[in-house]
């Protein structure tokens, strides 16, 4: 499954009301470990259909970025049922955010 592009208008549809398990990835075009991230995070969305994978571009969303305190990025945050359930900052090996689901 492709990763999913969040807005502030999608956020609820796309994570809050989902089905499965949801990591969104906040992250910035001008970030160096977001841009190292991006591939692990490609690759969760590839090899694992039950996760639902969504990105927030805290430059375009800053609202999103400060509802859920994102202070430092990549920060990505695990949510089932529609509540946040574990956060993972910085570039981290791909079973590391794994496990927050």
């Amino acid at each position: 499954m492709a990763e999913i592009n969040l807005t502030k208008s999608s956020f609820e549809t796309e994570v809050l009301n989902s089905d499965k398990p949801v990591l969104v990835d906040f992250w910035a075009t001008w970030c160096g470990p977001c841009r190292m991230l991006a591939p692990v995070i490609a690759e969760i969305a590839e090899e694992h259909p039950e996760i639902k994978v969504c990105k927030v571009n805290v430059d375009e969303e800053p609202e999103l970025a400060s509802a859920f305190n994102v202070m430092s990025i990549p920060t990505v945050i695990a949510f089932k049922e529609g509540k946040a359930t574990g956060t993972v900052i910085g570039y981290r090996p791909k079973a590391d955010f794994l496990a927050l689901i």
